[in-house]
């Protein structure tokens, strides 16, 4: 294995200290034309690349920003990913994405190594319902936003999007389409989005004179696709079973659509079913899957640009002030395709 070139080597092969090779790098204009062009013709022939992580250690500034989401297997965060990744390198940035797979420990070993890392800050998408991650983190002094989560409770940055809205919005269409029993595949309960779903779901339900009891909960312990066909075999098994799904998320929805297509159940004739999020592969799906859209991209960037501003304020010299934490509830939008087009 070769082994790796350091700046000694440059130093040497140039004929020149190790303090007149780090000023060619950091401080070019302070070195001589002619030292200078011998330096680099050195760093050219040896091929040395400087160490970022040593430099970034002695800077104790970082250009990375991490990002922790909760599935890296959903479109939907990939999307979040995209915006703040174009809102970061705009800034000089780059982006560590990460995968908690909604584990509470994941995330918290995840935020452990952006801690010992000195990234600049942090875009977290929380698995952990307590709270006990975020707080640990934030003794390290590490500015960070919440994305998909308003920050109850605390004074932290967040950008979300309205979910009791969305999912009002997904309930009434199916209620207008004349349904009054619904299914909620809903995965982990102790999320805040998919309470705040339920929530309007069941705002929805009550706005059309139908009590709690015309929502059927179906939780799952993950929001994938696999959790998805195991809530549809349940819902299949139900002696009354609903006239129609709503789902926490499309890849729950996907999963549900694939057991009815299993069992010869008609979609939307048979059960009509709501999807969350309006990932690329809704619009694809056999049935193309009626979703509310969260504007993916846009919460990303916008979740990036509010941790700049934080990562400023951390960098600006005591005393000089800063902007009030600020909390971004974007609105969702129904997309309706044909999975939900007709009642019994």
């Amino acid at each position: 294995m070769a082994q790796s070139v350091g700046i000694k080597d440059v130093a040497r092969a140039a004929g020149v200290s190790v303090g007149t090779v780090s000023n060619v790098i950091n401080r070019p204009d302070s070195v001589a034309t002619e030292t200078r062009a011998r330096v680099l013709a050195a760093i050219d022939r040896l091929g040395y690349v400087r160490s970022e992580s040593a430099r970034q250690l002695r800077a104790g500034r970082s250009r990375i920003m991490g990002l922790l989401v909760l599935d890296m297997g959903n479109p939907f965060f990939v999307d979040v990913a995209r915006g703040a990744e174009r809102a970061a390198r705009a800034a000089g940035l780059g982006v560590m994405v990460c995968n908690s797979a909604q584990s509470a420990g994941e995330e918290a070993d995840y935020l452990s190594l952006f801690a010992e890392q000195r990234v600049r800050g942090v875009l977290l998408t929380p698995a952990d319902a307590t709270g006990r991650n975020i707080e640990a983190f934030r003794r390290h002094g590490i500015p960070f936003v919440l994305v998909d989560r308003v920050a109850e409770g605390t004074t932290e940055c967040s950008v979300s999007v309205d979910d009791v809205a969305g999912g009002a919005l997904a309930v009434r269409h199916l209620v207008d389409a004349g349904h009054r029993s619904v299914a909620y595949v809903s995965g982990p309960p102790g999320f805040n989005q998919v309470r705040d779903r339920r929530t309007g779901a069941l705002n929805a339900l009550a706005e059309a004179g139908l009590g709690p009891t015309a929502l059927r909960e179906l939780p799952t312990e993950t929001l994938d696709v696999a959790a998805g066909r195991d809530a549809g075999a349940r819902l299949l098994g139900l002696a009354d079973r609903p006239t129609a799904v709503f789902c926490a998320n499309d890849l729950l929805a996907l999963g549900v659509l694939q057991a009815m297509y299993a069992a010869g159940v008609g979609v939307p004739e048979d059960l009509a079913i709501v999807g969350y999020d309006d990932i690329e592969f809704a619009a694809a799906a056999a049935v193309p899957l009626t979703s509310v859209r969260q504007p993916a991209v846009t919460m990303g960037a916008l979740a990036a640009e509010l941790l700049l501003e934080e990562i400023d304020d951390t960098d600006a010299e005591p005393g000089a002030g800063g902007h009030a934490h600020r909390r971004v509830v974007l609105q969702p939008e129904l997309v309706v395709r044909r999975s939900s087009l007709s009642a019994r």
